[in-house]
């Protein structure tokens, strides 16, 4: 009996922040789903394309660092992100990388007025707009001390307690989450151990909540993410749903 094949369907550029970086579980689906990953680390050197024709996507992912240093390594990808907007190429911003979209599109990125973070496991609510691509999970995983603004042209699709914005769609192709979708269980080990330290900022979760909240919340989350990748990756689909 022969195998099911998968067809290649083309690569995802995929920027990470540190050597150890990961696209965790992102970068599995993607992989299962016929994806083959272009991973860059602009942070140590790695160039970006001029242009995505090569590319069916791009990523940028979260990281220590913010979005308002003055690395210039931080400036060009903020600036790189006109790239696949430019070329309506499906574009994803994870945490840092959606904070790099909302300034790149005119948006602020800055503390919580009161200084709460959210580090741990936090409500998530879809809005309408939200509720056409499908069924969010209830609760998504965090690791974040910044929060950023929308402009016009953007549309809220999810809003949170502490942070409002929690993930957004600009046009067809654009998206930003304030959460973390792609960790896995040995990443929020890894996280958990290296950034210990920022459980004692306003409003984080201690490690074992992390993990207690990983075996309650994660399946949602899993189901969610797939779903909304196929919509990420066929902007025909996603106006679809918009226009519905």
């Amino acid at each position: 009996m022969s195998r099911l094949r998968i067809m290649p369907a083309g690569k995802i550029l995929v920027v990470l922040h540190s050597e150890t970086s990961s696209p965790g579980r992102i970068g599995h689906m993607l992989e299962q789903k016929g994806y083959r990953l272009d991973i860059r680390r602009p942070c140590l050197g790695d160039s970006l394309p001029e242009t995505l024709e090569d590319h069916a996507g791009a990523a940028i992912f979260g990281g220590p660092m913010s979005a308002n240093d003055c690395d210039a390594f931080i400036r060009d990808e903020t600036d790189w992100i006109g790239v696949p907007l430019k070329e309506s190429k499906p574009f994803l911003g994870i945490c840092l990388g959606a904070q790099m979209l909302s300034r790149h599109l005119g948006g602020k990125v800055g503390p919580h007025e009161e200084g709460f973070v959210e580090i741990g496991y936090y409500p998530l609510i879809p809005t309408e707009a939200g509720r056409k691509l499908g069924d969010w999970p209830g609760q998504v995983y965090h690791w974040h001390r910044e929060g950023f603004t929308l402009t016009e042209g953007c549309e809220l699709l999810a809003t949170g307690e502490t942070f409002a914005n929690q993930a957004f769609r600009y046009g067809d192709t654009a998206f930003g989450l304030q959460f973390h979708p792609e960790v896995t269980r040995l990443m929020m080990h890894r996280w958990s151990v290296r950034g210990a330290h920022r459980f004692a900022l306003k409003g984080a979760q201690n490690g074992a909540e992390h993990l207690a909240g990983q075996m309650l919340h994660d399946a949602p989350v899993r189901d969610w993410l797939s779903g909304f990748l196929d919509a990420w990756l066929k902007p025909e689909a996603t106006a679809a749903a918009r226009a519905a």
